[in-house]
This record gives structure tokens, sequence and C-alpha cells, in this order.
């Protein structure tokens, strides 16, 4: 669990990472009851009870935070080379399907895993269930979390709109055959949804772990105005986080322009969703008013740079949402469009996306913004206290990088080279609250052996429950396709590709 570790340490001899400072200097650090207490010169006195960690040839930097994800995704990790946004959603609501809590628990619990051997302490998940969300399902993610040892913010991904009828324009252009099997993607009705949601916030018993429940209403356009306003409601009622994809598509873009003849941001302020506890999660097809409004209203936008390319969906324009005073926050997505959960890999790919858009260097984002990012935007995302930065009174969720691996060699700028070099194979101890999760290189609190003969078991069980819609997914992936794709050849007010009409 995220819990912290009474007692006393000392971390003496290591390079402790500051944002701003070109190069980590030596410094000893005092952690007491999981927190930090003193960064001090080397050698400065420590309780004489104190344990003592070597930190000799080691970096230190706050643990990454990521602030997008969906751990029930494992499943769809690799499992196909090209895929949009719009595939991937018409086929979810049968990939949801037959997942026992068991199930559920242990994709969320080796994302966890992966996360935390690569520097990453705390998560924003987007965990989604049909046709309605239940209080064993999200608690299974809950329990996952805590038996890693992360913090998580977990949100309940909802809808009350099937994808199929979010389109504008798609039911009509699917074959009759095809059209027959919408029926059995539409979620539960607004009401059910809402009291479950009730349910679940109402029983919430994770908080005083730093596993904290929010709600997930997943498209805009996949929500009737009184269900999205509802969830807003309910997450107020009870001081819970709301997150949602926003114009992460073209499609996405162009279905809010049609629906509401306005973009997507626009039409969530209208409805009283924007604020500061809201994080709008891609957010690639913003328009610079969009922008503008979401820093008006303190929210934030997590920034997974990996998916959008993977998905095809377009270039984030890191820069002006920094210059517009947008709160922005680093995500990996989810393994069924990203593949992997590294928050390393996630900064290095937004350092390289917000290059390849101009040639002129002052419009990069530089290697301290996305640090920032990946670190004090996340745990702002996130409404985590007390992470994020190695400061007094903070918590002590550590990450220790071996100098001695290669990537390390020479060592000329810290944060820079935490950005553009690292990928996590430097990685050698993870402390979350004080508490030691990964010790040389060893996750210390789940049996990765025992894991991955669960999860293989688990993965035959699926492909051949998923046999017969096989031949249904295929075409009705080629007909969302080739509609979807006409749809985002039609002109919108903003530029994401390199190549559009």
């Amino acid at each position: 669990m995220a819990r912290q570790e009474n007692g006393k340490t000392i971390i003496r001899s290591g390079l402790v990472t500051q944002p701003d400072s070109p190069r980590a200097e030596p410094a000893d650090i005092l952690v007491v009851d999981g927190t930090l207490m003193q960064i001090g010169p080397p050698g400065f006195a420590a309780p004489p009870d104190a344990n003592e960690l070597d930190a000799r040839d080691m970096l230190i930097h706050p643990g990454l935070i990521n602030a997008h994800t969906h751990g029930g995704q494992l499943w769809g990790r690799s499992r196909t080379d090209r895929m949009t946004l719009e595939t991937l959603l018409a086929g979810a609501p049968w990939g949801n399907r037959d997942k026992t809590a068991e199930d559920k628990r242990l994709a969320a619990l080796v994302c966890a895993a992966e996360m935390v051997l690569k520097g990453c302490t705390a998560a924003y998940d987007m965990y989604a269930e049909f046709p309605l969300p239940t209080h064993d399902g999200v608690d299974s993610i809950a329990s996952a979390y805590a038996e890693v040892g992360m913090r998580a913010v977990v949100a309940p991904q909802v809808s009350d709109i099937s994808f199929f009828e979010a389109i504008p324009g798609l039911m009509d252009a699917l074959p009759p055959d095809l059209r027959a099997h919408v029926p059995e993607t539409r979620p539960g009705s607004a009401d059910a949804c809402l009291s479950a949601l009730d349910e679940i916030l109402r029983n919430w018993r994770w908080s005083s772990q730093d596993i904290h429940i929010a709600l997930g209403p997943t498209i805009p356009h996949h929500c009737t105005e009184g269900f999205i306003c509802g969830c807003a409601k309910l997450a107020r009622k009870f001081g819970a986080r709301l997150q949602t994809h926003v114009s992460e598509s073209k499609v996405q873009a162009i279905a809010g322009q049609r629906l509401y003849g306005d973009t997507l941001t626009q039409q969530l302020d209208r409805w009283g969703v924007l604020g500061p506890d809201f994080t709008a999660a891609h957010a690639v097809w913003l328009t610079d008013d969009d922008m503008k409004l979401m820093a008006d209203r303190g929210a934030s936008v997590a920034h997974n740079a990996g998916s959008n390319m993977s998905l095809g969906n377009g270039m984030f324009q890191l820069r002006r949402m920094i210059d517009a005073g947008v709160t922005v926050a680093i995500g990996s997505d989810g393994n069924s469009c990203s593949d992997n959960q590294n928050i390393y890999e996630s900064m290095r790919y937004a350092s390289m996306m917000a290059k390849v858009q101009t040639p002129h260097m002052d419009r990069w984002a530089t290697s301290g913004e996305i640090y920032h990012a990946a670190t004090v935007g996340g745990a702002k995302a996130l409404g985590l206290k007390g992470v994020g930065e190695i400061r007094d009174g903070f918590k002590a969720d550590l990450v220790f990088i071996d100098l001695t691996r290669p990537t390390w060699m020479p060592h000329n700028s810290t944060v820079a080279q935490i950005v553009q070099a690292e990928d996590g194979t430097s990685v050698r101890h993870v402390m979350v609250g004080g508490r030691m999760l990964v010790r040389d290189r060893e996750l210390l609190t789940v049996d990765l052996v025992a894991l991955s003969r669960k999860v293989e078991s688990a993965r035959q069980r699926f492909n051949e429950a998923l046999g017969s819609s096989r031949d249904l997914l295929a075409r009705l992936n080629d007909a969302v396709d080739r509609y979807c794709s006409s749809l985002a050849d039609e002109p919108y007010s903003v530029r994401r590709y390199l190549c559009e009409a």
C-alpha cells in the first residue's frame, strides 16, 4: 500500500536533482516517518538511531507521476500494429467483457509494477467496466496499486452514449447487419451509472493510503448533458477530481463542432465542468482560445505523446499550452495504444514532438519544462500534496538512478539527461513514503514470476473467448475506419497534422 515507512533513514553521498541546477549536487537526505525532514550538505549530523542508506554513484530525483493511464488495457498490449483511436474505441465493449475482478486486478497490478520499476510513484488511472462501473471492479484496481505500493487516483471511465451513436453520421454509415450489433455496445443508463458512482464514492476506503477516487466521463460527446453534469456534481459533492478525453483526435473535434457548434472545451465550460479539479487528457486539437480558457479555469492537461503518435491523433501544442499558462502533466496512456508504462519515454517523446513542429528553437519546450510537467505538473493534475519535488516537508517518494550505467556516461546536465537519455534501465531503487519498493532493480512487493504465469493463463482464456467475435470486430473496424478517416479529412479551425487537406 502507499503508506509511509515509520522510522528514520539518512541517505548519504548521493547527487540530488534540483530543477534549477544544471547538474545535481551532492547532498544528504534525512527521512523521518516517510517525510523529507532535511536536505543538507554531505555529512550533516543525523539522529543516532537513523538507518543509513549508501547512495554513492547514484542520482536521486523525485518520483515521476503518470497523469493518464488505463490499467485495464493491459490485455490489448501490442495486439495490433495499426489502429486509430476510433477503431480502438469501436472494439472496446467486447474487450471489456468477461473480465472477473481478479482479471482486472491482475491488469492493474502489471501496470503498476511496470511503472514503479521505471521510476513512477503515482498514477491517474481511468478504469473502464461495461456496461456499468461496480464497487468490486474499482476496488480491485485500488487494491492492485496498494499491493505494489504506489499512490494513485482511480477514475471509473463512464458514459451513457455508445461510441457508434456518439459520432455524427456513423450509425447511418454502418451496413445494416453491423448496425444490428450496436445495442450490444450501449452502456447502462445515466441514472443507473450515476447511482453506481454515488455508491462507489460513498464507500471509498483507500484514501488513507493515498489512493483516491475520481470520476472519468470518458469523452464529452459520449455523454448526455445531464449525465456529464451529474458526474461533475457528484465529484464536487465528494471532493473528487474529474478527468475526460478532450479533443484527442480530429474526429472528436469535428464531432464536437457538429453537435454543439463550438469546441468541446467551450461546451464543457458551458456545462460548468472546467475547474481546478479537472484534467483534460490529450487535448491535441485545442484552439488557442481553448487553451486560454483552460488556464483561466485552473484546469490541467495530460499530454500523452506516445499514444498520440501511435494512434495518429496529431501533434500536441506543448509550447503554446505552456505559454497560455495551462498546467501540463505527462501521461503514458494505456497499454493498448502506447504499449508500455514508461514516463521517461513519455518525456522524451514530448520533447521530440515539440521540436519536430518548427525549426525555431524558441518554440521548443525545454527539458526543464518537461521534467516539471512529469513531476510538479503531475502532482497538480492528481491533486496530490507534498509530492513531485525534493523539499523539506515533502513525502519521501524518491528514485535512485545508477550513475555507473552507460546512459549516464558522461553525466553532463542532470535534468536534460533525465528527459533526453534515461529510459528506465538505470533505475536502481524506488522509495514511496520512505518505504523501499524497488531495491537493486528488484520489485519487493510483488512476485513477478508468479504474476506472469497468472497473466499468461488469463490471456489464453481471453483469446479463446474472443474467437467468435474476431470477424465481427474486423468488419466493424473496417467500416469505422472508412467513415472516420473521411470525417477527419474535413477542414477544422486548427491544424495538427503535417499533411492535411
